[in-house]
């Protein structure tokens, strides 16, 4: 298996792994009520979801790093299965890095959601 595209697994299996909307931040919990808390902490995390997650922003990543792919194996000059293997390994990294953009995006929506809450969000 070429090493690039293990690589490109690995990067994705790392970033999809990480929390989107199911982030817990750091809150300064003096004089908090937990349970509260709690509460807000699932409903802003409900509207995390709303925002676009990985699921579109990996698909549209994965698209465009295919062609990217695709186009890098054909001006080196590779074959058919170059060209496919770049394609793939085009594809697992954009995917990757969409899926974390839209993770990023998940994670500050909770946050800004505590926030606007009144929580002393640290992180």
């Amino acid at each position: 298996m070429n090493k690039l595209f293990t690589v490109s697994l690995l990067v994705a299996a790392v970033t999809v792994g990480c929390a989107g909307a199911d982030v817990r931040p750091i809150v300064d919990m003096k004089g908090v009520n937990e349970a509260t808390y709690e509460n807000d902490l699932k409903e802003c995390q409900t509207y995390a979801q709303q925002q676009s997650g990985m699921g579109s922003t990996a698909a549209k990543g994965a698209g465009a790093g295919a062609v990217v792919g695709g186009l890098l194996g054909l001006v080196t000059g590779g074959n058919g299965s170059g060209i496919a293997q770049a394609a793939g390994a085009g594809a697992v990294i954009g995917g990757a890095g969409g899926a974390f953009s839209g993770n990023q995006a998940q994670e500050a929506v909770v946050k800004r959601c505590l926030s606007g809450r009144g929580y002393r969000v640290l992180n």
